[in-house]
């Protein structure tokens, strides 16, 4: 009701209170439940600008203390569209010449602390983000710059520096006078009258006692743990820089091929270039500027991102296992790991296999994923770990096999990467797992002394296309079908030896029948033409295999 209120100062009273409010992750389910978000997003174009502020940091901190699954919900519940008006109404008000400068300087800092390393981070991710605005004098120098702050940022080493923080931390607590109950109760005081204060002077009283306040520039990261503080904003630093890597691979901005022709000048006639959502554009074409593909390379960002699709080191996994609260990282280490796979497969669709090294270096990054899959006694069970790393091989074995170089997945391998995708829930894990099916089986088409694994291969994809519960997904295994038995001798044995014509003459009334009945209310307008070009080719296809039986 206040938030309805004609008052601004009522309606900036609410926003500031849900913004205090949410800080506490308890009361988060509660504001969404009230509908909170659609409530206020529309107030971040409010009449009053006081109202603005107050309910885009509402926003923030429901954002930054819910998670990824709030955020999720945020976007669900419409909030990019207010945000996205907010943005192009802003942009030629308040970035001007002092603004880019003072992000240009951030770069150029070079205090070594992990916190400082965020910062350039997230400068480097708003100079992107600003291309548009930038002279075209300026533009390849920023360019270089960004790049180069990413790649800083990357060499990191978290599993080396994760554990001398932790033996600091404990250095200090070892070191550390005791504290009197006083000051232990001024030191629990909550953090939130801290941060209200803390722009007005440096230090405070409180119960008697004078206090330090933390000046920290992000109230994102725990406050009063200087050393985990540090571990946070690394790894917070190096999930940001792989991130911003994708969306520098996946920008659909049609002015990225003409960086240097760009000119502050043209400023009126663009909207605001914002961060793509690199997940949704995975399977997508890329297109990647050559100043883009030049700073890359230049930076050696291929291999340190490759770098950074490794496993967690156990000595990182160890220290943060043993103290309840450094636990936290452990999954911040896992999404970094994650982060740089989706990376990984970002790079793999933007880049030539020239510009990754040739086929050795492509055989080794193939034989690295397989490790990282086969490795451990089973396939891991991380569902964002198996999406990100599947993307990554189906992207990488497509390379592969496009410039004929030899597969180096064993056929063990494959059914056991078919077997695990089939029971995992999300249907990108699923339908690239098929297409990796593909991919291998039609290369190993062309070879002699096949029949056999391209027997396994075709019932497996004859499984999951008859039997799968999405239909996307049996599409996909279709398609793998018809690229697996196309051609060749070993194909046309293995096809006869698992029936493969009357399995699929059985199959095409079945799946025409589902595209009917399932396909307008549960899959897109692309998704479905997509389908409906499977259902054409399968008709085909089956007309195909009947001419090679009467052959």
């Amino acid at each position: 009701e206040e938030l309805e209120s004609p008052s601004a100062d009522v309606r900036e009273f609410a926003c500031a209170s849900i913004s205090r409010v949410v800080q506490q992750s308890q009361t988060i389910p509660g504001f969404l439940q009230r509908d909170a978000v659609r409530r206020l997003g529309p107030m971040v174009l409010d009449s009053s600008l006081a109202v603005r502020e107050t309910a885009t940091g509402a926003l923030r901190n429901l954002s930054a203390c819910g998670g990824q699954e709030v955020c999720e919900n945020m976007v669900k519940h419409d909030v990019m569209t207010p945000l996205t008006a907010l943005l192009r109404e802003v942009r030629l008000f308040y970035m001007n010449t002092a603004v880019l400068g003072a992000l240009d300087n951030v770069l150029l800092t070079s205090q070594p602390s992990m916190a400082h390393s965020l910062l350039r981070t997230l400068a480097a991710g708003t100079l992107w983000n600003l291309k548009a605005s930038l002279p075209a004098a300026r533009q390849a120098q920023t360019l270089g710059a960004v790049v180069a702050t990413l790649s800083q940022c990357l060499a990191l080493d978290a599993g080396t520096i994760i554990p001398e923080l932790r033996q600091a931390e404990e250095a200090r607590d070892r070191n550390a006078p005791a504290v009197t109950d006083g000051e232990d109760a001024a030191a629990a005081e909550p953090a939130m009258e801290e941060m209200d204060e803390e722009e007005e002077e440096p230090k405070q009283k409180k119960n008697g006692k004078a206090v330090k306040v933390d000046n920290d520039f992000s109230d994102l990261l725990p406050r009063g743990k200087e050393e985990l503080r540090e571990a946070t904003a690394l790894l917070t630093a190096q999930q940001t820089s792989l991130e911003i890597i994708v969306n520098m691979c996946c920008s659909d901005d049609p002015s990225d091929d003409e960086w240097e022709e760009e000119s502050s000048s043209d400023e009126s006639d663009n909207g605001p270039d914002s961060l793509s959502d690199g997940m949704s554009n995975l399977m997508s074409p890329l297109c990647l500027s050559a100043e883009v593909h030049e700073a890359l390379i230049n930076h050696s960002i291929p291999e340190k991102v490759l770098k950074k699709t490794e496993f967690p080191k156990t000595d990182a996994m160890d220290v943060c296992h043993q103290n309840p609260s450094w636990r936290g990282l452990i999954k911040k280490m896992q999404r970094v790991q994650s982060r740089a796979l989706t990376c990984l497969h970002s790079i793999l669709s933007a880049m030539d296999a020239e510009s990754l090294g040739g086929p050795a270096a492509l055989q080794g990054a193939a034989q690295h994923l397989s490790t990282l899959v086969f490795g451990a006694a089973e396939i891991p069970k991380d569902e964002e770990f198996l999406e990100a790393v599947i993307s990554a091989m189906r992207s990488l074995l497509q390379m592969i096999a496009s410039k004929n170089i030899p597969q180096c997945m064993t056929p063990q391998q494959l059914m056991s990467l078919s077997e695990a995708a089939t029971r995992c829930d999300v249907v990108s894990v699923r339908v690239n797992a098929v297409a990796i099916l593909g991919i291998t089986g039609s290369t190993l088409a062309k070879e002699k002394g096949t029949a056999g694994t391209l027997q396994m291969i075709g019932n497996a994809l004859l499984h999951v296309a008859t039997r799968d519960a999405d239909l996307v997904v049996n599409g996909e295994a279709l398609d793998a079908l018809f690229d697996v038995f196309a051609d060749g001798d070993e194909a046309e044995t293995a096809a006869k030896n698992i029936q493969l014509l009357p399995a699929l003459k059985a199959l095409q009334p079945v799946f025409k029948a589902k595209i009917r009945k399932e396909g307008r209310g549960k899959y897109s307008p692309q998704q479905l033409c997509v389908l409906d070009n499977i259902k054409v080719n399968l008709r085909r296809f089956i007309g195909y295999l009947e001419k090679v039986v009467k052959k």
